[in-house]
C-alpha cells in the first residue's frame, strides 16, 4: 500500500558509434508540465493526508468486503488492523510528498508488514491484493479531491500517473520478498524442531510432557502400535526403494540419520512385524524390530532395529527381529557373545583359519538341516560321510558331544553371534 514519487528523467539517446551506444546522455530538467503536475500531486496529498483516518475505513471496508482472509484478520483483531493499514497509508501520502526524505521509512514499514503477515499465516496474495486495493484507494482519492478542488488541473496527474504505480509496484515486491524470506525461515523451525522431536523419540529421550507435541508434529498418534525400521548402505536408490517399500500401505515418519534412516511405523489392527516389507534383495540393509506400545516407548523400537540391523549381511537383505530371536538375545550383549564364541569355538585357534573355517561352515549347515548329514552334504557338495568325519573332528578338538542339548544350544548360539564378532 506504499506510494511514493520518484523523480523522472528523461533521456535524449546518443548516437550510435561503430561498437554500440555512444556515452550516457546528461538528465535533463524538469519540464514546466512536470512541475505543474507535482504542484497538483502534492495539493492533493496533502488533503489526503489530513483525511487520513476516513481513507483508513474505506480501505479496510473494501478488504473486507473483497478479501476473504483480510476479512477473518478484521474480525479477529480490528484495532491491529486498522493501525496496521493507517500506518501503511501515512506512509504512502507521505512518500507522495517527500519521496527521499520518507524512502526508507516506508520500505521498513512495507517490510515489516510483509514479515508480519506471514508468521500469522496470511496468504501472500492476500497480502498483495491489499496492498494493489490501497494504491488504487489513493490514486482514487487524488483523483477525487483534484476534480473537486480544481477540475481543470486533473490532466496534469497524467504526468505523474507511471511514477506512483511504479512505486507501488516496487513496494509489492518488496512485501513478496519480505512474506518469502520469513516463510523460509518459519519452514526451517518447523522441520528442524519436527527433527528434534523425531530424534528425541528414538533417542528414548522425550519427555512426557513432549509427547502431544511430538504426536501433531509427526501425525502419529501418541497411543497405538509401533515399529521402527532402520536401513543403511547400498546406492541411494536402493536405500529409497527400501524405505519406498516400508512405507507401501503405512503410516511411516522418516528420520534422516547421518548413517542410519530410521522408520516410525504405526502399525494397523491385526498388523505385526510380517506387515512390513523390506522390498526386493539391493545392497541396503534394512532392519525391522519388533512392536512396542506407543509413541513413548519409541527408543526401545529403535533399538530393537538397530539390533536387527547389525545381523544383516553386509550385501544387503532384511531381517525381521521376531524370525531371529536367539541371535538377537547373543549379539544385544556382546562381551557375553564374545565369552561364549571364546567358550565353544576356543580350540579351533590351533588350526589353519581356512580348516577352521570349513569345520564350522560345516557345523553350521548340519544344524540348518535339523542334524541331517545327508542334507548337509548336498548343500556342501560332499558326501555325508565327509559331514559326518568333519561333526566328530570338532567334537575331538573341542571336547563337545554334538547328542548333549545343551552343548548343541551353546554352539547354536556361539554359530549365531560368530557374523557380529
Amino acid at each position: 500500500m506504499q506510494h511514493a514519487l520518484r523523480p523522472r528523467i528523461a533521456l535524449r539517446p546518443a548516437p550510435a558509434g561503430p561498437t554500440g551506444p555512444g556515452p550516457r546522455p546528461r538528465p535533463r530538467v524538469r519540464s514546466l508540465i512536470d512541475a505543474d503536475a507535482l504542484r497538483v500531486l502534492h495539493r492533493a496529498a496533502r488533503v489526503l493526508l489530513g483525511d487520513l483516518p476516513d481513507l483508513t475505513d474505506r480501505l479496510v471496508a473494501a478488504l473486507q468486503e473483497l478479501e476473504p482472509a483480510y476479512r477473518v484478520a478484521v474480525e479477529s483483531d480490528p484495532a491491529a488492523t486498522w493501525q496496521e493499514v493507517h500506518r501503511s497509508l501515512r506512509h504512502s501520502v507521505n512518500s507522495l510528498l517527500d519521496p527521499r526524505g520518507n524512502r526508507d521509512a516506508a520500505r521498513r514499514c512495507s517490510w515489516k508488514i510483509g514479515a508480519t503477515r506471514a508468521e500469522q499465516g496470511l496468504p501472500l496474495d492476500a497480502l498483495l491484493h491489499a496492498f494493489r486495493l490501497g494504491g488504487s484507494l489513493v490514486w482514487q482519492g487524488l483523483v477525487e479531491e483534484t476534480s473537486r478542488s480544481a477540475p481543470e488541473d486533473v490532466r496534469l496527474l497524467v504526468h505523474v500517473a507511471a511514477d506512483v504505480w511504479n512505486f507501488v509496484d516496487e513496494h509489492c515486491t518488496l512485501v513478496a520478498d519480505a512474506y518469502r524470506q520469513v516463510e523460509r525461515q518459519l519452514a526451517w523451525r518447523r522441520e528442524n524442531r519436527l527433527r528434534l522431536l523425531a530424534a528425541a523419540l528414538l533417542e528414548g529421550t522425550s519427555r512426557i510432557a513432549d509427547l502431544p507435541e511430538a504426536a501433531e508434529a509427526l501425525d502419529l498418534p501418541e497411543q497405538g502400535r509401533y515399529l521402527v525400521v532402520a536401513v543403511s548402505g547400498g546406492s541411494p536408490a536402493e536405500a529409497a526403494g527400501a524405505r519406498a517399500s516400508v512405507g507401501r500401505g503405512a503410516r511411516v515418519h522418516w528420520h534422516t540419520g547421518v548413517e542410519v534412516d530410521y522408520g516410525i511405523v504405526l502399525l494397523g489392527d491385526g498388523q505385526d512385524e510380517t506387515a512390513i516389507d523390506g522390498g526386493p534383495p539391493t545392497g541396503a540393509r534394512v532392519g525391522v524390530g519388533t512392536a512396542v506400545p506407543g509413541l513413548a516407548a519409541v527408543g526401545d523400537a529403535r533399538r530393537l532395529a538397530d539390533t536387527a540391523l547389525r545381523m544383516c549381511p553386509g550385501t544387503g537383505g532384511t531381517v525381521r527381529l521376531t524370525e531371529h530371536l536367539p541371535t538377537a538375545l547373543v549379539i544385544s550383549s556382546p562381551d557375553l557373545a564374545t565369552a561364549l564364541a571364546d567358550r565353544v569355538f576356543g580350540p579351533l585357534r590351533t588350526l589353519e583359519p581356512a580348516d577352521a573355517a570349513v569345520l564350522l561352515d560345516t557345523l553350521a549347515t548340519w544344524l540348518a538341516c535339523d542334524g541331517s548329514a545327508q542334507r548337509a552334504g548336498e548343500r556342501l557338495y560332499c558326501h555325508r560321510n565327509t559331514v559326518l568325519n568333519r561333526l566328530r573332528r570338532y567334537e575331538q578338538l573341542t571336547g563337545r558331544c554334538l547328542s548333549r542339548p545343551t552343548d548343541v544350544v551353546e554352539i547354536t548360539l556361539a554359530l549365531a553371534a560368530r557374523p557380529t564378532l
